[in-house]
């Protein structure tokens, strides 16, 4: 069995969206004085890779830990879409993406991750592959960018319209280039909130 990786690690120099407070990792306690490490973490929710669940832009009251473990794990579709700033729809993705299914874009913009302009100049999904894979009911749909649009971010909010997860800013999408086959597993804390800080992993089948 083989898992690759596709999250990015959270540290204090993990980038936030331009406005949100810093995510800080503190100290306090040590071994030497206490017996015992520990450290104090501080962060929005919608910091580094992370999935979003329909409250985030919508009245909807389930928090993440009311989505079953199912919700999370599925079959992964992986979409080269690199070069696009607006992500056109690919005739060969109707046989590609199933009911379902997790699809991942890869655009290869996690290469801005930290630059200024990774959470402003980032590609978006445009309007005929969005409404494709609203149609095709997809599960979740994940992407190496913060965001498949731009605000006022009306496919982010059809998606979750839809129940379907936003799983973003992932990364290491071009390790599964060649895989046939993959699972997409991206678990959540079991939390009481919005959002969620994932370690989101494919097992190659």
């Amino acid at each position: 069995m083989k898992l690759i990786d596709i999250s990015h690690m959270l540290s204090e120099q993990t980038p936030v969206y331009p406005g949100d407070s810093p995510l800080t990792l503190t100290k306090i306690t040590s071994l030497v004085e206490e017996d015992y490490t520990s450290y104090l973490l501080s962060s929005t929710l919608h910091t580094g890779t992370h999935i979003d669940v329909p409250m985030h832009l919508l009245d909807d009251p389930r928090m993440v830990c009311d989505f079953s473990a199912d919700n999370f794990v599925g079959a992964g579709v992986l979409l080269d879409v690199r070069g696009q700033a607006e992500i056109a729809m690919n005739p060969k993705y109707e046989k590609l993406v199933t009911q379902g299914s997790i699809v991942l874009l890869y655009t290869g913009f996690d290469e801005h991750y930290g630059s200024k302009d990774y959470f402003t100049s980032h590609p978006a999904v445009g309007r005929e592959l969005g409404d494709f894979l609203l149609s095709a009911n997809i599960k979740m749909l994940g992407m190496d960018m913060p965001s498949p649009d731009h605000s006022p971010y009306l496919f982010h909010k059809k998606l979750l319209e839809r129940g379907i997860l936003v799983l973003e800013n992932l990364t290491n999408l071009g390790a599964l280039s060649n895989a046939d086959k993959f699972e997409v597993m991206a678990f959540p804390l079991k939390i009481f909130a919005e959002a969620s800080f994932v370690r989101a992993v494919c097992k190659v089948l």
